[in-house]
């Protein structure tokens, strides 16, 4: 199982419709083989957390080498400040660098 995590500061007007962004790329998500959940909220200071789940690591690279990525990359660029990126793996934690590793081969 892997698990990507997301949290960003969110622009302190228009969280809702960033919300609404991540939501949308959800449901596609959510149809994709090996897809075991995702999900998104926001907390009261505009901080916006997103989480997926993968059952495996061949499922979570195929996911980071899709087009809808980018579009999730691009929600990522509307943070304040950079976001907090973390790919949780069985024995390690990875960041932004699983991005360009899996992305470039």
């Amino acid at each position: 199982m892997v698990r990507l995590t997301v949290v960003l500061a969110g622009p302190r007007s228009g969280i809702h419709q960033l919300v609404q962004a991540f939501r949308s790329l959800m449901i596609e998500i959510r149809l994709e083989n090996g897809c075991l959940g995702c999900s998104v909220w926001s907390d009261p200071d505009s901080t916006v957390h997103y989480f997926e789940e993968w059952a495996t690591e061949a499922d979570m690279r195929r996911r980071v080498r899709s087009e809808p990525f980018t579009s999730l990359l691009g929600l990522m660029e509307a943070a304040r400040e950079p976001p907090e990126v973390r790919f949780d793996f069985l024995e390690t934690t990875r960041g932004l660098d699983y991005v360009a590793e899996v992305r470039q081969a």
